[in-house]
């Protein structure tokens, strides 16, 4: 009797270990490395088609990461379609008129499930796609960790709340990213995304009517197609790296020592306060940039994923099972 106890106490004892195992799991570079051995290639492939297609699309397929993962952590829920008991994140200010690539992401979701039904989150090809889109334009490489899960829900004010906006202080922007544990140094480093893609007209008009931290030349230029009135021109584009926007390097960083930051948050960086070292770091030393991007960029991926036994693999990335 006593020696069947002891087995059904350590036969208890296993199981809670598994359990809780399973429920903190850990994300790794190798975490489909059986379960899908064809996911990674699956992915670049789409993800060079589609860029081919369209050279914008690496920009917006690395700032749906960003937006993602800035909302509740990297948990795909920015993929999610408004249901009868909740609205989403794609209509969030942020987001509105301005988020695309679901439709690339669809396609690659589509592929994975070919080749590993069932097995693949949207919240891990979105960190693969966002790596992808950086070394296709000629950015860093990095070893993506992964076995995220999907969130069920999502929340339009959650989105609002998280994603920093274009009109924010430095201040602002170093409290928003060091609430999610990411440093001063992180915050200059993915902000050396905007090194690439475009911007609307509505996020940057108030810097270049407003302020007098810009280069008169290049705001009168911006001024040009995006017109002083609300309303009129909203969402006409202009390049947030003026010199090279489809080619990842750090044209970003020399555009901000000139005044030439399109957005008001770009230009906060280098505005004499704390990160200017930074900038002009990242500017001189491209190499720099890279590292510390491809570090940054893994520390955000990190931000709050459901593992384990939490969350799903979505079968179709736009709604839960």
């Amino acid at each position: 009797m006593a020696s069947s106890s002891l087995f059904m106490t350590l036969l208890s004892l296993g199981l809670l270990m598994l359990v809780m195992g399973n429920a903190n799991a850990q994300l790794s570079t190798n975490f489909y490395s059986k379960t899908c051995p064809k996911l990674l290639p699956t992915v670049k492939s789409k993800v060079q088609s589609a860029i081919s297609k369209e050279s914008r699309m690496g920009a917006s397929l690395l700032r749906l990461f960003f937006h993602d993962c800035f909302v509740n952590g990297c948990d795909g829920s920015v993929l999610l379609d408004d249901t009868s008991n909740f609205v989403g994140e794609k209509t969030a200010n942020a987001n509105r008129n301005s988020a695309r690539g679901f439709d690339v992401v669809d396609d690659i979701k589509s592929a994975v499930e070919s080749v590993c039904p069932g097995v693949v989150s949207c919240a891990d090809i979105l960190a693969i796609t966002a790596r992808d889109s950086v070394t296709i334009l000629g950015g860093p490489n990095w070893d993506v960790k992964l076995g995220r899960r999907d969130a069920r829900t999502t929340s339009k004010a959650a989105a609002n709340n998280g994603i920093p906006q274009p009109s924010s202080n430095l201040n602002r922007l170093s409290s928003r990213f060091s609430a999610l544990g990411l440093s001063n140094t992180d915050l200059v480093a993915l902000s050396g995304a905007h090194t690439i893609g475009q911007a609307r007209c509505t996020s940057f008009r108030a810097h270049i009517y407003n302020d007098s931290n810009i280069d008169s030349s290049f705001a009168q230029t911006r001024k040009s197609k995006c017109p002083k009135s609300s309303g009129s021109g909203d969402n006409n584009l202009a390049p947030l790296d003026i010199q090279s926007p489809t080619a990842f390097d750090n044209g970003y960083f020399k555009n901000l020592i000139q005044k030439k930051g399109v957005l008001h948050s770009d230009q906060e960086l280098f505005n004499g306060g704390s990160t200017d070292s930074t900038v002009k770091s990242y500017s001189n030393a491209q190499n720099t940039f890279f590292s510390d991007f491809a570090s940054a960029m893994v520390k955000m991926g990190d931000i709050s994923p459901l593992t384990g036994s939490k969350g799903e693999i979505r079968k179709n990335c736009r709604r839960a099972n």
